[in-house]
Order: structure tokens, then sequence, then C-alpha cells
């Protein structure tokens, strides 16, 4: 490691620890000598100058908190002496003039996926089974048991052996002792099955628990969320099991259908359990004519695209110190080069905004759109303090043992993956993305909640950084988890796909890691890689009941 500490920005009145400090460890940054009094943690910061109670504390360029105490120089900030705080923004002058990286490597580069009729390109091929109501939940449970296994699309259970080893012992009079310390069998890989539609990557079951009882926003919220799937470029078609007399009802899934794609021509079933009558007429029915849809579905096969034709979804889960200067800028670079080359880019998650406002706000191509930004903002704050929980409650226990211990600190980090390019349109959920360049799309920080949005609003790749770690995927988009250091790479190598780490530890730069990132994208825009969520079928899907998340 070439470095101990890093002030982020010039104008930072607190440094951060690359490495577990001492207390008592002396040394010199930036023509200042430091004596630190207390153990500083590696993620964590310390103060670089002597704090009186209320004065700011600044990260990455901007206020983050305020002293709750005397902090002196060299002292570690905890929640115990700096509190949230975050500057007011208002509508300024665009700032839309940004230094555009060089794209020289990536300028011819295509990728083989799916063509659709309305021009764009899917980054896989997959059929859908939607319910419009939780009541066809069961249902789709039975569907799935007939069709995935039957059709080659079943998972390996690589750990049944573990469980047919526990019965041996168990009818073998094995007690709880010696089952509890048993060596279990472990098969590392198994040959997949053979797909009966090989140009078809799977089958997926969008269960969800909304559609009836809620609010008719709700209702309506929810047929947004599902059209932007079923018109997604990722997806071949669609079978939708409805009850009949819920108030997500079939003709408004089919209004907003046609918001997004007026001319929908890919293969869509739809059945009424009221209507068809007998659930085994229903389920015979819905077999029938999903595997007709898989017949069609499969006569697409990957052609070669232009890289524009990527959208990235952009993404932050268990977040550490680490993640706002290594994996969260490095993919803020992949983002601007892909924005370069003419592709989209989402950046959600408003709650992890908070704090970097005024930035987001000046990039916006328009007043019409900054004025949009500012009003989802601060509608979305007032409604989480009207029942107690405004966005300063957003960083988890995890955020904050590793060293995020305000809102503005994590938002200010969490801001990085959107680059520095300028905002070309601000999206309220579950609207899809309109315009190549950066996109803000309103959603809650929770991880699947917004992953969901963002894919429902056309991401058919999602870039997702992690310090902690996370299983979290999708159904129909591959989500490529990035690790902001690289003890959590090596420690969950089965879920992580890529190490940032490297830019911790002075091996690679942000502009370096951040084309790496972009190749392994387009590497698996054309199937050449299958990420870890897609391989252990992290199908992770969530509507945002548009209540009060963060």
């Amino acid at each position: 490691m070439k470095n101990q500490v890093l002030k982020v920005h010039p104008n930072d009145n607190i440094i951060v620890a690359l490495t577990d400090l001492a207390q008592g460890t002396q040394f010199e940054f930036d023509n200042q000598q430091y004596i630190l009094t207390e153990n500083v943690p590696a993620k964590h910061k310390f103060a670089a100058q002597d704090f009186q109670t209320g004065d700011d504390i600044t990260m990455y360029g901007v206020l983050v908190g305020k002293a709750q105490n005397f902090i002196p120089a060299g002292g570690l900030l905890t929640t115990k002496n700096i509190h949230h705080a975050a500057n007011d923004f208002f509508i300024g002058e665009r700032q839309t003039d940004w230094h555009k990286p060089d794209i020289g490597k990536f300028v011819n580069r295509k990728f083989y996926g799916f063509q659709r009729s309305d021009g764009s390109v899917g980054t896989a091929n997959y059929w859908l089974v939607i319910p419009m109501v939780f009541c066809e939940n069961r249902n789709l449970e039975v569907l799935e048991e007939a069709l995935i296994k039957p059709l080659g699309y079943g998972r390996n259970r690589v750990y049944a052996n573990q469980a047919q080893e526990l019965i041996k012992m168990y009818k073998s009079g094995s007690d709880v002792t010696q089952i509890l310390n048993a060596e279990m069998p472990y098969v590392e890989q198994v040959a997949k099955q053979e797909r009966l539609f090989p140009n078809v990557d799977g089958i997926k079951f969008l269960v969800h628990n909304g559609g009836c009882g809620g609010t008719r926003q709700d209702a309506q919220a929810l047929c947004g969320l599902l059209a932007g799937y079923i018109t997604h470029p990722n997806v071949a078609g669609a079978t939708v099991l409805s009850l009949g007399c819920q108030n997500a009802q079939v003709s408004i899934l089919e209004e907003e259908i046609k918001k997004r794609l007026p001319i929908f021509d890919k293969p869509f079933f739809v059945l009424e359990q009221q209507k068809v009558g007998t659930e085994a007429d229903l389920l015979s029915l819905a077999i029938k004519q999903t595997f007709a849809g898989l017949v069609l579905a499969n006569k697409n096969s990957r052609q070669p695209a232009p890289i524009s034709k990527i959208c990235i979804g952009l993404e932050c889960g268990g977040s550490d110190g680490f993640s706002g200067i290594s994996a969260n800028p490095a993919i803020g670079y992949t983002s601007d080069l892909l924005i370069a080359a003419g592709g989209s880019v989402i950046l959600a998650e408003f709650p992890e905004l908070c704090g970097v406002e005024q930035n987001m706000s000046d990039r916006c191509v328009d007043t019409e759109n900054a004025e949009r930004f500012s009003y989802l903002m601060r509608t979305y704050n007032e409604r989480a303090k009207a029942v107690g929980s405004g966005f300063d409650m957003n960083p988890s226990p995890g955020n904050i043992k590793d060293g995020l211990i305000t809102d503005a600190i994590k938002s200010a980090g969490a801001a990085k993956k959107g680059g520095t390019s300028p905002v070309v349109d601000v999206l309220d959920y579950p609207e899809k993305v309109k315009k190549p360049g950066l996109n803000l799309l309103c959603t809650p920080g929770n991880d699947v909640e917004s992953t969901t949005a963002e894919v429902a609003s056309g991401a058919n790749v999602v870039l997702f950084t992690t310090g902690l770690g996370t299983p979290t995927g999708n159904p129909v988009a591959p989500v490529v988890k990035i690790s902001s250091n690289t003890k959590l790479y090596n420690k969950m190598r089965d879920i992580i796909d890529i190490n940032t780490g490297t830019v911790i530890e002075g091996e690679e730069t942000i502009e370096q890691a951040g084309e790496r990132i972009l190749d392994y994208v387009i590497r698996v825009a054309s199937g050449e890689i299958e990420v870890s969520a897609v391989r252990h079928g992290q199908d992770d899907f969530i509507p945002w009941k548009r209540g009060v998340s963060l």
C-alpha cells in the first residue's frame, strides 16, 4: 500500500484511514504533522484540525456533518461526536460543461445482444410469468415447478449431497453432536442441463405481494413497473395471470405498456382466473401459451450491436468507508465512458443524494429538470420526516460500523457513481429512460427496491458496488457485483465479480479501474460472462410501494 491515509478533496477537514492506525501514530501529511489521539480503524475518519462544538465537518468538498463537542486534531470521528448536516440547495446556473473521457479503446467496440423491433437491444433473452395480484402467486409456483426443470432451466443443487449425507447419518444413529461436526461434501461445479430452447436464457417469475388492498396509486405504480419489465429489451414476451377483481387491472397494465412501447409486438398472453374457471384449466392454458411463446422467443439470437445500446443502472448496497473512494468513483468513470460513447446510465437512490443536491441540480441540462429534481428530493424527505425517519436516518448499522457515520458522508460517496457528465433527464418512479446520457431516477436507497426500479426503467446491466458484501441480483438484468476492498473480494469470491480494492492499494487508478469495468460490462452484455448473481439464480424483485422507504 502506497499511502496510509487519504484526503479525498483539497477542502476537506477530515482524513480517511486506509489501514488500521494505532493511537499515538505520528505522520506528516500535506506538510502538516499529525498525532492520532486514539485508534482509527481502516475506512474511518479522523480530524485534520481541532473542532469546536458546532463546527462544520467537510468531506468530498461538501458539508457532511457538524461537531457535537470538542474534537482534537487526530481524533476519531464517531456518531457520538458528530451529527448529520448538509447544505441547502437552490436552482442555480447550469453547469453542464464536462471533460469527456478518451473512448479510443471503445470507439469500435460492439456487444452481441438480442435486437428488438423498437431498436433496443437486450443483453439477455427471458420469458416472464407475472401475477397481477398476490392471489396468483401460488399458481406461479405451480407453473415454475411444471416448466423450469423439464425445459432445462433448473439450477444445480450442489447442496443436495449434504442433505443426503445427513439423512444417512441420522438413519444410522448419529446424534446431534456428530451431525453438527460432520464434514460436508461440496461439489464445486456440476454440468448444466441442456436447454430445450438454447436462445432463451430462462423463464422468470416476478412474484410480488401487491396488486390489491393498497391505494389506487399503488396499483398504477405496480402496473407501470410490470410494464417496464414486459417492454424491457431483455424480455422476449410474457404470460400474465390475473384474478380479475384486483385494483391492478390488466387494462391499466396495457395502458402502461402503450406509454413505454406504442407499437407492442412481443408475444403476450393474459389469463384471468375468474373468467377461465377451474385452476386446472387456467394452468393448462398457461403452460401451453408459455411454451408457444418460448418457441417464438427461441427464434431470436445474439447479433452485433453498438455499445450505445447498453443502459447501465448504478447501485450500491452494504457500503463501507472505502466505497466512495474506490468502487463508486470507478463506476462513475465507467459511466462517463459509456455516456461519451452514446450509451445511457441511471443513477437512483434519492436518499443517498442528500448533501450533494446542489451539484446534481446544477448539472441538469435545463431548469425544468433541476426543478423536478428539487421537488422530488424535498417531497421525499418531508414525507420521511413526517413519519419520524428523515434522510439523516438512512445509514445502516453496517454502514456506520465501517465508517459511514452520517447520511451526507454516505451520500457524497454514493453520488460518485454518477460520474461527471450532465444530467439529461430526471425521472420519477417507475418512468422509462428516454434519452441517452445520465438519468436521475427517484427510488429508495433500499438495494432491491432500487435495483428493481432501475431495470424497469430500462437498465440492461446493473453495476452494484459493495463494501460489506451482498448477493443481490435481478430476474432479467445481470447485476455485476463490485467490491470496494480486496479483503471482501477474497472473502466472498462466490458472490463478487470485480475487485476495486486495487485503487485503495495504489495498484490501479480510478480511470484504469473504470475502463476495466466497462470492458467487463461489454463481455457480460454479450453473454460471454455469467455473473455471480445469475449463476446463483439470485432473482430479487421488490416493487416500491410508494410510501416511505429509505
